[in-house]
């Protein structure tokens, strides 16, 4: 797909753009308001807290404003992949390390699954609970799958 290595900022970058991007979402998330209005509300508060560099809050904001447009259609390509769990019934930091994760595999097609499902894993390593990480790279290899077989 013509991906080329990315230097170890550009990576540090898109990992802190990431993990911005979970924080947002959750925030949202708990209120129930993913919604283009509210999103720059929790945006200057998580930008705010951690004193993030320019490129990680444009990196997550990408993110966030891309998952918020295709809210409904990511939720749908996660709960295919997630048997037996409703999508609301994820672990919310699950929840949303997975869109992250799922709106890079849909959307952004230059990023190699395998990257975006590391970053996803390890994410999950620093945020979520302890069985978080396997959760997380089992739903993510059948979405990951799917994209590659056109069935996603």
């Amino acid at each position: 797909m013509g991906w080329v290595a990315v230097s170890e900022f550009e990576r540090t970058r898109r990992r802190k753009g990431r993990e911005a991007a979970l924080q947002v979402l959750f925030a949202a998330d708990l209120s129930g308001e993913l919604r283009s209005e509210t999103i720059e509300a929790y945006y200057a508060v998580v930008g705010q807290e951690f004193s993030l560099p320019r490129q990680a809050r444009e990196r997550s904001l990408e993110l966030i404003t891309g998952i918020a447009r295709n809210l409904k259609s990511i939720d749908e390509v996660i709960e295919r992949a997630s048997r037996n769990w409703k999508v609301s019934r994820i672990a919310s930091v699950d929840r949303n390390i997975i869109r992250v994760a799922v709106y890079e595999l849909l959307f952004e097609p230059n990023t190699p699954n395998e990257v975006v499902i590391d970053e996803a894993i390890e994410i999950a390593k620093r945020f979520a609970g302890e069985s978080s990480p396997a959760f997380v790279n089992g739903v993510l290899d059948r979405i990951s799958r799917d994209v590659a077989n056109g069935k996603a």
